[in-house]
């Protein structure tokens, strides 16, 4: 028996290809006058009956380019006054018991759950998009989605209100989502564009789009609709003024090893936008404690920066911002005294500027041809950002300023530009070109101290190009980018400089194919080829890498690649040949075993340290469970190990390994109470003939929180974290007390 089930083959079977479709626009009932909805997810007030509805609905995945099988038909129905769009959604399902979808938490909502996601872009660009998505316990995932690069930031968190209600056959849904929070040039600009997804996990994963969008699409929003009607109400809403504030008190008790303190500290955050396209925001004394996030960091101010972004004051303009990470990272920013910053959305240009003052302690990371040097600042520094963009139909083109100013002549200063360009389609096929060009002067140079001082003035340049092809029968990517020897960027992200890099992706897809255990939907053939080389033309890395990818059901991607890559560990050294086996896998394997991620390198490694090659590999895994408890309470159970060695004669002289779990009890949707237990360790034999210093590291943490969201602007927060270091006695010890509210 293939591994499909029964509903689904016929499903797929009965569903009829969309031969062409032309773009079409959602309707809706509009009002200048505020509409009376009580938010239950019914759909049974009188307004409902009078709102047009829109029941177009298509396959996206597991299969494009068919139509919505009927026994899962949707209808949206959209109102819109001058306050907000309110969403109806009516979906119907054959059997409610495979609904799936349990109380999480927030942004959590994933292809594994039955939901509903809402896409609005209000400039009309194409270029982004806010969305938020609610499952069927009524949990919501809300960000924005940026198309250049294809990928969500599920970091801002919008005033959106939603109800679930469930039915014999299915669900409705209610979604009130504020104009307040929707960024939309102030005179006559591009129609609003909107597009209604739906996920049904028990149907093999299937998702169904209001828009007919294709595989071979660029990014997701390609095929959004015109939101008919907005027109007729954004005239008197556009000048509507919206201001929040939000303060926060923060109560932290620690006991570093012994050392204790307490420390109380209040903030606020101020956002005010006096007409649709302009907003401004100021921030003062921000707090961001361990208690906010899943990732346990070693204080709260040097946050990793791999970290997503929670911050609002960061947040307000990440669509305009629109930059690839080395040109400006917010997670550089560690903890500001004060922050201020005002955006404007026209209807063809947009910009942005920031001022703030930063304190010691954040990381200014600086690249060299074979790492990263990494500084913990010990100096305080002002950070100034502008930025704007133009828009046209085919081009986008920006400039941007970054400036961090440590004092006494110490300073970093980018220029740069950058844009995209979107070829004219040709039949099925998609191009998109970008590009960024960067110039830096740096007085600034780091002791071992971390205290930044005035030095010699380094200039310096980075330019990066990207391609990017689509169609039905390719996906390839080509880039290439050079970075001066002192290029630096303190606002930003550069792990290497005084290098020239170029990749190539070629992806031949296959299409649909019967293997021997399972069909998949899709297949590609893949060849990876990457070198780097230092301005002197030493090679750095050198990479062949040939395989394969598939798509099939359970949201199951898997693939394997043959790496034929060869490594030199410093300047001078030996080009190492490094071949290995690297293999992934992502799926949802069931209701309660939602996600399975895992990737694996095994082969020859190279141990830089040692500058030889040994058997070795790399292990990541990640495994997340959902239980449903009685009394409509929920557990999610996260976990994650990860594991690297290096073995020289068969002797293991190096490891790196760590475990993480994160488990969250749900009561309501409103209080939740979380822990995180994670241990750390690594190690280092003294092996001949390498003589190299052995030593080991060991670290555990601790933490517990409890959660009350009363509204969506009044959180309380209750936190004890425990770190312990195994070459130190004791252990670091802290309570935190976080209340925030909005006014």
């Amino acid at each position: 028996m293939k591994a499909r089930g029964a509903i689904s083959l016929l499903t797929l079977a009965l569903s009829l290809p969309v031969e062409a479709v032309e773009r079409q626009s959602l309707a809706a009932r509009i009002s200048t006058q505020p509409v009376e909805v009580q938010l239950d997810g019914k759909l049974d007030e009188a307004v409902w009956a009078d709102a047009p509805v829109n029941g177009r609905f298509y396959q996206y995945q597991p299969e494009d380019g068919r139509n919505a099988p009927e026994h899962l038909r949707t209808t949206v129905r959209v109102l819109v006054d001058r306050d907000a769009l309110v969403f109806g959604v009516r979906a119907w399902n054959g059997d409610p018991k495979t609904l799936n979808g349990t109380l999480a938490r927030r942004d959590k909502v994933d292809r594994d759950q039955d939901f509903i996601g809402i896409w609005i872009d209000p400039s009309g660009h194409g270029r982004s998009a806010q969305f938020v998505r609610v499952n069927v316990a009524g949990v919501m995932s809300d960000g924005i989605y940026r198309a250049d690069e294809d990928e969500d930031d599920l970091g801002p968190d919008y005033p959106v209100e939603s109800a679930v209600h469930l039915l014999p056959d299915g669900y409705s849904m209610e979604v009130r989502w504020p104009l307040s929070s929707l960024r939309f040039p102030y005179g006559e600009g591009k129609p609003w564009r909107v597009m209604v997804e739906r996920s049904v996990p028990h149907a093999d994963g299937m998702l169904l789009l209001s828009a007919p969008l294709k595989k071979e699409s660029l990014h997701f929003i390609a095929e959004m609709e015109e939101l008919e009607g907005i027109a007729k109400v954004l005239p008197e809403v556009r000048d509507k003024p919206y201001w929040e504030l939000r303060p926060e008190i923060t109560h932290r008790i620690r006991d570093d090893y012994s050392k204790g303190s307490s420390q109380t500290s209040v903030g606020l955050d101020i956002s005010a936008r006096p007409r649709a396209d302009w907003v401004f925001n100021a921030t003062l004394n921000p707090d961001f404690s361990q208690v906010e996030i899943d990732a346990p960091t070693s204080s709260t101010s040097q946050v990793a920066l791999s970290l997503p972004e929670k911050r609002p004051f960061f947040l307000e303009s990440a669509d305009v911002l629109g930059m690839r990470l080395p040109a400006f990272y917010s997670r550089t920013i560690a903890e500001p005294r004060w922050g201020m910053r005002a955006t404007w959305r026209g209807a063809d240009a947009d910009a942005t500027a920031l001022s703030l003052s930063d304190r010691a302690g954040g990381v200014v990371m600086r690249g060299t041809p074979y790492g990263t040097q990494e500084h913990v600042s010990a100096s305080d520094s002002k950070v100034t950002l502008l930025r704007a963009r133009s828009h046209g139909e085919q081009v986008v083109a920006g400039a941007f300023l970054s400036d961090r100013d440590y004092g006494q002549g110490g300073r970093n200063t980018v220029l740069g530009v950058d844009g995209q360009w979107r070829l004219p389609a040709n039949g099925d096929s998609h191009t998109q070109l970008a590009w960024t060009a960067m110039a830096s002067r740096t007085s600034a140079q780091f002791g071992e101290d971390g205290v930044a001082r005035s030095g010699a003035v380094r200039g310096s340049g980075y330019g990066y190009s990207r391609l990017n092809y689509s169609s039905d029968d390719w996906f390839n990517i080509a880039q290439l980018e050079v970075v001066g020897s002192n290029f630096a960027n303190d606002n930003g992200f550069v792990p290497q400089a005084g290098i020239v890099k170029g990749d190539l992706e070629l992806n031949r897809r296959m299409g649909a194919r019967d293997l021997a255990l399972f069909d998949a939907y899709e297949t590609e053939l893949h060849l990876g080829l990457r070198e780097t080389r230092t301005l002197s033309n030493e090679v750095v890395e050198r990479w062949v890498r040939p395989g394969i990818w598939l798509f099939a059901g359970r949201q199951t991607r898997f693939w394997a690649k043959a790496g034929f890559d060869q490594l030199r560990a410093h300047s001078g050294g030996k080009l190492h040949r490094v071949p290995a086996a690297h293999f992934g896998i992502e799926s949802s394997p069931s209701a309660r075993f939602v996600k399975l991620e895992g990737e694996l390198t095994l082969g020859r490694q190279l141990d830089t340290e040692a500058d030889a090659v040994g058997q070795g590999g790399n292990l990541q895994l990640e495994a997340n469970l959902r239980f449903p408890l009685p009394g409509g309470w929920s557990l999610e159970s996260d976990h994650r190990w990860n594991r690297a060695w290096v073995k020289h004669d068969k002797l293991q002289d190096y490891s790196d390994s760590g475990w993480r779990w994160v488990g969250t009890l749900h009561a309501t949707p409103r209080d939740a109470l979380r822990l995180i237990v994670q241990n750390t360790a690594a190690q280092r034999q003294d092996r001949l003939p390498y003589l190299l210093e052995p030593w080991g590291e060991r670290y555990q943490h601790r933490s517990l929180l409890y959660k009350r969201t009363t509204r969506h602007d009044r959180i309380v927060s209750v936190g004890a974290t425990t770190d312990t270091n195994g070459a130190l006695p004791g252990a670091s010890k802290g309570l935190t007390l976080k209340v925030q509210w909005g006014i």
